[in-house]
């Protein structure tokens, strides 16, 4: 089993920025990816980054360009740092493992980041 533990959110004005980090811990050598997940209200949830064990990274189309993913493999820790924030970036971000076995993978309880306008 693999525990996500992320943080970081909160409330953030228009155009500021923010860091999201998120920390594995249990069986991580099950996971070979770890990234960020979001849903706003009454919509999908849709790719922000992640990030290979590897440091392959790949962005979702609604923030590229105003994100960037890292990691510490020492920490087992991903950080997601996003800028030029808007009220549009407003939503529940979780944090996910890929799974090295087909359909394990792990979740985040979430944390909230609302942008003012």
């Amino acid at each position: 089993q693999v525990q996500l533990v992320e943080s970081g959110g909160g409330l953030v004005q228009s155009g500021g920025s923010l860091i999201l980090s998120c920390t594995a811990s249990g069986n991580v050598g099950n996971i070979y990816a770890m990234g960020w997940y979001r849903q706003a209200p009454g919509k999908q949830r849709e790719l922000v980054a992640k990030i290979t064990n590897g440091g392959t990274a790949t962005y979702g189309d609604s923030v590229k360009g105003r994100a960037t993913i890292s990691r510490d493999n020492n920490k087992n820790t991903v950080y997601l740092q996003m800028n030029s924030l808007s009220p549009e970036d407003t939503a529940d971000y979780y944090c996910k493992g890929d799974g090295i076995y087909h359909g394990m993978d792990y979740w985040g309880e979430g944390t909230l980041v609302a942008v003012s306008s």
